[in-house]
């Protein structure tokens, strides 16, 4: 294998992953200075932060059409299009419905990348590393959350005026076209070039070079496998009686994935700090704390997650979920925001979901489904996680205003306890087991 074209390869892709995440949070130090701005209530600021969202999850069900139809190659174009276009479209954005426009597309790029990025890693990778190839793609999304948190900061400190925000949200047009720039030099995937094209020379071109010993062993796999699918076709139904179990573990854990309040707090995490009384940029500051932990407490769950399994990590996490997200609440109803404790609370807080629910999600949806409909299962998980993501940020600022941080942060601790008892009672476990074992474990269940 040539290591370094290879990781060349899954290293520009990767950065889907990085603009994945850096969109996702840089919203969260412009947010109030966007509503002030545009004098928008708090029902329009909900719609401001969620409609980026609700392209997600527009991207992420229709995202694998033009992945399969045009190539992973020519998708990731047009995705670094999108992120291009959005951030240089919101940053200058001359009113409200522009700016929801481009917040929009910004989404359907976030969506159409959280499909096609990990698809084509996948499928250009050597099996040997593919695990660690495709975890790029995450590791990249809380790089690109830290770093969108650091950017806002500095931002901030420097740009110290109304207008900051335009600047905040189109500094992210330079990662965006150095994304476009370095896909000129990645090649389209075998395995489309072989199912979609049936071009077995250039596919064998690119094969060299991922598995020089035994690519052509993996080109009759391939075209092997494309036969079996074509003589199944129609049979390979995800609704189906016997899925009924795989498809009710992953609504849940879509579910409770955004009812923990994750993305609430990534996107408002500068305003829940100023709720506790910090000022602008003692908050802006304290999001890099949480973007540093949420960094670091993943590369950590990186190396347990196949050591201590899927399922215990869940336990623990929800834990912690549960604790500190009471203290949180706490602090709210006792309005004691002296000191840097709610600071401290919500770094536990991040430390123990990266250590639990965002680590193990995509790795647990992408195992439990069987082999003949588990593209069409990740697309169910996916599609599930977004458009929670898009009801919860939607309605976090209403929440706030309406019932306070004390009731709002009750409500995620009450769900984490709903969590425990998932991970506790429903939850199998997953870890060492072949894919085949999975499936029969959970189809006989």
């Amino acid at each position: 294998m040539n290591k370094k074209k290879v990781l060349f390869w899954s290293i520009v892709v990767a950065l889907g992953g990085f603009l994945f995440g850096f969109d996702t949070a840089v919203i969260s130090g412009a947010e109030e200075a966007i509503q002030q701005h545009w004098k928008l209530s708090s029902i329009q600021q909900g719609l401001t932060i969620s409609i980026a969202l609700i392209g997600t999850v527009i991207g992420a069900l229709t995202g694998s059409l033009p992945a399969d139809k045009f190539g992973r190659k020519a998708t990731l174009v047009l995705i670094a299009i999108s992120y291009l276009l959005a951030s240089v479209g919101t940053s200058v954005s001359i009113n409200w419905y522009t700016f929801l426009l481009f917040r929009f597309i910004g989404g359907l790029a976030v969506g159409a990348s959280s499909v096609t990025a990990p698809v084509y890693i996948s499928e250009i990778s050597p099996a040997k590393y593919r695990g660690r190839l495709v975890m790029m793609f995450q590791f990249n999304v809380v790089l690109g959350i830290l770093l969108s948190y650091f950017s806002n900061y500095l931002v901030g400190l420097f740009f110290n005026d109304v207008s900051s925000w335009r600047i905040m949200l189109g500094v992210q047009a330079i990662p965006s076209l150095i994304f476009l720039i370095l896909l000129k030099f990645i090649p389209e995937t075998p395995r489309w070039l072989i199912l979609k094209k049936n071009d077995i020379e250039k596919a064998a071109g690119i094969l060299k070079i991922v598995n020089p010993e035994n690519y052509e062993k993996d080109i009759d796999e391939i075209i092997t496998n494309k036969k079996e699918e074509n003589k199944s076709s129609g049979v390979n139904v995800l609704f189906a009686k016997k899925n009924k179990l795989p498809i009710f573990l992953a609504i849940c854990f879509a579910v409770f994935n955004q009812v923990s309040g994750i993305n609430a707090i990534i996107y408002y995490a500068p305003r829940i700090f100023e709720m506790a009384g910090l000022g602008r940029q003692s908050s802006l500051l304290s999001t890099i704390g949480i973007g540093v932990t949420n960094f670091l407490f993943t590369l950590i769950a990186i190396n347990f997650i196949d050591r201590i399994g899927r399922r215990t990590l869940m336990i623990i996490g929800s834990i912690g979920l549960i604790g500190t997200l009471g203290l949180v609440s706490k602090t709210f109803y006792v309005q004691d925001f002296s000191g840097f404790a709610i600071i401290i609370y919500l770094m536990i807080y991040i430390a123990f979901f990266a250590f639990s629910q965002g680590a193990v999600i995509w790795v647990f949806i992408s195992e439990i489904f069987p082999n003949d409909v588990r593209a069409k299962g990740q697309t169910l998980g996916s599609t599930t996680h977004w458009l929670m993501a898009a009801i919860i940020t939607f309605l976090f600022p209403v929440l706030a205003e309406k019932l306070g941080g004390g009731n709002t942060f009750l409500f995620f601790g009450v769900m984490m306890i709903l969590q425990l008892l998932f991970a506790l009672k429903i939850m199998p476990e997953t870890k060492g087991k072949s894919l085949e074992q999975i499936e029969r474990t959970l189809i006989l269940h």
